[in-house]
């Protein structure tokens, strides 16, 4: 399985994600031109790719949505709750091939019944957001970002995981000391907000040493809250794994689970 980050944060999503010939993109936050030109540095052509899949509803999430599936003839896979929500809330324009999943489910793209991709409800103020695994040959990735807080399901997941991909998005003191109305503040680091870096870094700590995972791709970092410095030390602090930080403007190496 290969993975690249195309861009994480509050600015645009989108992942990619290789298993076995099937190539899927998660969330659609940059640009149609982004995509296409951050994948050709992979010499990946978009044009190959599979299918779009929407964690939820939000704009750095969905915003490009509509011009993936017009321009680059994308299948698009969502919960009915987060398509209506967004289509509602975002000028996505003409959209014409929706797939529906359902919250808390696995499913398949068609003729490929060995990648399964499982959605998991997140606690994030959205609509109906989810988290995801994706499988093949008993290897294991999991994409878990905007997640409000560690639920119960996220600690769980850890220890079965071969790579997780998980959003470390602020640090607590520079959010208390930032120009962010309280209001915001008390959002970010709610239970329905972000996971700071300690939270994230918690959450591995306890299976760092009885664990499958290759590595940790650390996500949605804050760009006024978090410094990929601030995030590392944080996780360094709390365990050993291989850790990885993916950029808000830059795309990332690839990344292979073995």
């Amino acid at each position: 399985m290969k993975v690249i980050s195309l861009q994480s944060g509050s600015n645009g999503n989108c992942i990619f994600v290789e298993a076995d010939g099937l190539r899927l993109l998660f969330d659609a936050g940059i640009s149609g031109k982004q995509a296409q030109l951050r994948l050709a540095e992979h010499n990946i052509d978009i044009n190959t790719v599979d299918a779009l899949i929407i964690s939820h509803e939000h704009i750095d999430h969905v915003k490009s949505a509509g011009i993936f599936q017009r321009k680059f003839n994308l299948p698009i896979y969502i919960t009915p709750k987060t398509w209506a929500t967004a289509y509602k809330q975002h000028n996505l324009g003409p959209i014409h091939t929706i797939n529906h999943f359902a919250p808390d489910s696995t499913f398949y793209l068609p003729n490929r019944p060995d990648v399964a991709i499982t959605a998991i409800p997140t606690h994030h103020d959205c609509i109906d957001g989810s988290c995801f695994v994706v499988q093949h040959n008993q290897k294991r990735l999991g994409l878990c970002t905007d997640l409000g807080h560690a639920f119960p399901e996220l600690t769980t997941l850890i220890p079965t995981l071969d790579a997780l991909i998980i959003e470390s998005n602020f640090d607590p003191d520079m959010l208390s000391f930032s120009s962010y109305p309280i209001h915001t503040q008390r959002r970010i680091a709610g239970p329905h907000g972000h996971l700071s870096n300690h939270e994230a870094a918690s959450s591995l700590q306890s299976y760092a040493d009885h664990t499958s995972l290759q590595w940790v791709l650390l996500a949605h970092l804050s760009e006024n809250n978090n410094t990929p410095d601030v995030a590392a030390n944080t996780h360094l602090d709390h365990h050993t794994l291989t850790t990885h930080i993916a950029s808000r403007h830059q795309v990332s190496p690839a990344y292979h689970i073995d």
